[in-house]
């Protein structure tokens, strides 16, 4: 046997050391397991995402995102790895890279396996993430706001007192010019933080069936919209929809699935 097969199959026999470690929550030995194996074989993408999840479990999210990288450049199409590498970043509060990790991972997962628990587990963290995402801009951006808001009604008042001492006798004028401005100004800052408050969903994001909100939406020749994987769970069982005697053809995009009648 050559030295590189040797090295191989002492390799795999240290990951499923590791393997069996992780299941019993040793995770420190699986780590060390994990750590030979990838000095005997580094260009084998598995053993850095088994060791990433070590890391993730004991929170060590720096090593979770170094191991996550390193299996990204022996692997693009890692699900495991884009996905530990988005929470990783998210931990790190870096939320638009770590979206853009999770969508990745969502992808991937879905071309590989839709019906996977992963898949599941990613959308999951994927809303969650965008939505700490959107928190923390919209903080951000209330902060702005009414910083803006403070300087511009400290100018106004200042205008508006000078105005009063130049225009004596016309104190009563002035006074309601005064408010008038300060009410528009107030209302041009609500205006500006609409986007920011929570709304409730609207009836056309969600799904008539499940009544969740939309994660794969699909569209029927009638033009009504429902979860790709409950509409094809119907068919699976019953073949029968609004239009019973006619014949389908799955037409599958990039972003949704079209039925259309033949």
């Amino acid at each position: 046997m050559s030295p590189a097969m040797e090295a191989a199959e002492q390799a795999e026999q240290l990951k499923l050391d590791g393997n069996m470690a992780f299941s019993k929550s040793r995770f420190g030995a699986a780590i060390d397991a994990y750590t030979e194996a990838i000095a005997l074989c580094p260009n084998v993408p598995i053993y850095w995402t088994n060791r990433a999840l070590c890391y993730r479990k004991r929170n060590e999210w720096t090593k979770v995102e170094e191991d996550c990288r390193k299996a990204i450049q022996l692997d693009h199409h890692s699900v495991k790895a884009h996905y530990m590498l988005g929470l990783a970043l998210l931990q790190k509060e870096e939320f638009a890279e770590g979206v853009r990790e999770l969508e990745k991972a969502l992808d991937l997962g879905r071309d590989a396996n839709p019906k996977s628990y992963m898949v599941e587990e990613i959308w999951q963290e994927l809303a969650r993430a965008k939505y700490l995402e959107w928190e923390h801009e919209s903080t951000k951006r209330s902060w702005e706001l009414q910083k803006l808001k403070g300087t511009c009604e400290a100018a106004l008042k200042e205008k508006q007192f000078l105005d009063s001492s130049e225009k004596e006798g016309f104190v009563d004028e002035t006074m309601k010019a005064n408010a008038d401005q300060l009410e528009a100004l107030d209302r041009v800052f609500q205006k500006a933080a609409e986007d920011d408050i929570p709304t409730e969903i609207p009836d056309y994001l969600c799904c008539k069936i499940t009544l969740d909100i939309f994660r794969d939406p699909v569209i029927t020749p009638s033009g009504v919209t429902y979860e790709r994987a409950v509409l094809l769970e119907h068919f699976q069982k019953v073949w029968t929809f609004q239009f019973s005697c006619k014949s389908l053809k799955i037409v599958w995009c990039q972003a949704q699935c079209v039925f259309s009648l033949l």
